[in-house]
């Protein structure tokens, strides 16, 4: 969910964002190719209360993603390789990686009729990164030349405007960066950079209530803590159309009662089971059972502000994840449906490299104990991890909690929060006592998504605050590369030096275990591993 983010921060055990493209991983065996259709059907998706009011903007957890994603639509997607696919952009063109030259399809239309032009972006982006606003993502906006004049990190803003976004025509728009960044196209898939229509500006709260788009759903209703429902928008220019009428994406504060409701027909499409579900979801559903891996990880992030904290020595750090058996955990308490992560950065990202952090994700008690007495111990002996009690994560949190004492005599104990909306606000008012949960579900899949957001000292997805000047240097290096995979061999070289400061410890891949209901077909998840819902059919 991203959970970003921001990526998108992950409220799940498993995952949530979404997939508004017709080029996600598979999921559904086929369904039943004899079923009839209904194609002004509607179906249910699980989901729980977004953070923050529907702004693209403002969202950098998966609950309010999923929904963003069918609301709008932004300039390119990404198919199922991570290659580029042009949405609402014909063409973004750049000779040296720091100019680009956005073409927009024509005749693109918001939900309320009115055009979406070159300005419906350009002032978009000048309002999200307007630190008045309190956009959640505004720092996206940084790489864009002027940003530091409307959001300055001392004094008065210079600017409104970034000097980097020129409107040339109706359909085209340029976006000058401050230096040359080879991946910048990628992040242009992320929801931040959608456009807004004019009447979001006279009432931007509002707007965030009853959102209007440009995507393949409208909005219909936002009862809070209960649902959220959009309806297929007949308009929408897009590549990936909705072949069902709507989606009410349910609230849950439990994961084990969406399954009973998915089990009993009252919910169509879950996003994830809990683990407690895990053991039986399969027999249960059958060929409607979802078990595929998608590019998000989980790890333990460190509240770097709390006097706990504050000035530790990595090496404590290095010694509590060696505490953590975590072969057993997913092979136990997560089923098999996790697998150990050697790295930061998800499977299926382009620069992913297995075995990046060396040693310190391996199993070893003594080793375990040796690093802590080094690092001058774990202030107070004693830890929390925080984490959200409605994702399904209470069993693996008591289960790592154990590991840990266990292995070094420190003692761990869970720190719940009612729901992710609890647990993310408690994140971004810096309010975690000691370590929290985090999920981390791609925005891009380049590796700077989970390298720069997360670790950048001015991050936006850097909740914890970690801060060091040669990581820094060391992104601003690979950021500053000629080309694509030269970058892309500098970010691994990057995540190779991150077991020297531990910003977090790395704990597990993500998969997909969800499922769906006897009343949907073709039923397919993304890299990010949500339901692509424009894809769902409704049998009649």
């Amino acid at each position: 969910m991203r959970g970003a983010k921001s990526a998108k921060w992950v409220a799940i055990a498993a995952v949530v964002a979404l997939g508004a493209t017709a080029c996600g991983g598979g999921g559904d065996k086929g369904g039943d190719s004899k079923a009839a259709i209904d194609p002004n059907g509607k179906f249910s998706v699980e989901v729980g209360e977004p953070q923050n009011p529907l702004q693209p903007a403002n969202t950098m957890e998966s609950n309010g993603s999923i929904v963003i994603k069918a609301l709008f639509s932004g300039l390119v997607d990404y198919d199922s390789n991570g290659k580029i696919v042009m949405v609402n952009a014909q063409s973004i063109d750049t000779k040296d990686n720091k100019t680009f030259t956005v073409k927009l399809k024509p005749g693109w239309k918001f939900h309320d009729g009115t055009p979406v032009t070159a300005n419906s972006y350009v002032k978009a982006w000048n309002w999200a990164a307007n630190p008045e606003h309190k956009q959640t993502n505004s720092a996206w906006f940084a790489d864009i030349q002027g940003y530091d004049d409307v959001a300055p990190a001392s004094g008065k803003p210079k600017s409104d405007t970034m000097s980097g976004l020129k409107v040339i025509d109706d359909n085209t728009f340029t976006i000058t960066l401050s230096k040359p960044i080879p991946y910048f196209i990628y992040k242009l898939g992320y929801e931040v950079f959608d456009p807004l229509p004019e009447s979001f500006y006279k009432d931007p709260a509002a707007a965030g209530e009853h959102p209007i788009g440009n995507g393949p759903y409208k909005f219909v209703s936002w009862q809070h803590k209960q649902s959220i429902e959009v309806a297929r928008f007949d308009g929408y220019k897009g590549p990936n159309p909705a072949k069902n009428g709507g989606v009410i994406f349910k609230n849950y504060a439990k994961l084990e009662t969406a399954y009973q409701d998915l089990k009993s027909g009252n919910l169509d499409v879950m996003r994830q089971v809990a683990p407690r579900d895990l053991p039986v979801y399969k027999q249960d559903l059958g060929d409607r059972a979802v078990d595929q891996p998608y590019s998000a990880i989980q790890t333990i992030a460190v509240a770097f502000y709390t006097k706990q904290w504050k000035n530790i020595n990595p090496k404590v750090l290095q010694g509590l994840s060696m505490a953590i058996d975590r072969d057993t955990i997913t092979k136990t308490v997560l089923q098999g449906t996790r697998e150990p992560a050697t790295g930061w950065v998800a499977k299926g990202v382009m620069g992913y490299q297995p075995n990046a952090a060396g040693d310190i994700t391996k199993y070893d008690p003594a080793k375990a104990k040796q690093l802590i007495k080094e690092g001058g111990g774990v202030p107070g002996n004693k830890i929390s991890i925080q984490y959200n009690a409605d994702g399904g994560h209470k069993e693996w949190v008591e289960a790592v909690c154990g590991s840990i004492t266990k292995a070094t005599g420190v003692q761990c104990t869970g720190d719940s929060k009612a729901d992710f909306q609890a647990d993310t606000n408690a994140r971004d008012a810096h309010q975690v006592k000691s370590l929290y949960r985090s999920g981390w579900v791609l925005d891009y899949p380049f590796i700077s998504n989970f390298i720069r957001d997360l670790f950048g000292s001015k991050a936006d997805g850097n909740q914890g605050g970690f801060s060091s000047k040669e990581i820094d240097d060391l992104i601003a290096k690979a950021d500053s590369a000629k080309t694509l995979e030269e970058s892309e061999k500098l970010y691994q070289q990057v995540e190779k030096e991150l077991p020297k400061y531990m910003p977090s410890i790395p704990l597990w891949y993500y998969k997909v275990n969800a499922g769906y209901s006897e009343k949907v077909t073709n039923v397919k998840y993304d890299q990010s591993g949500d339901p692509i819902v424009t894809g769902v059919e409704v049998k009649k």
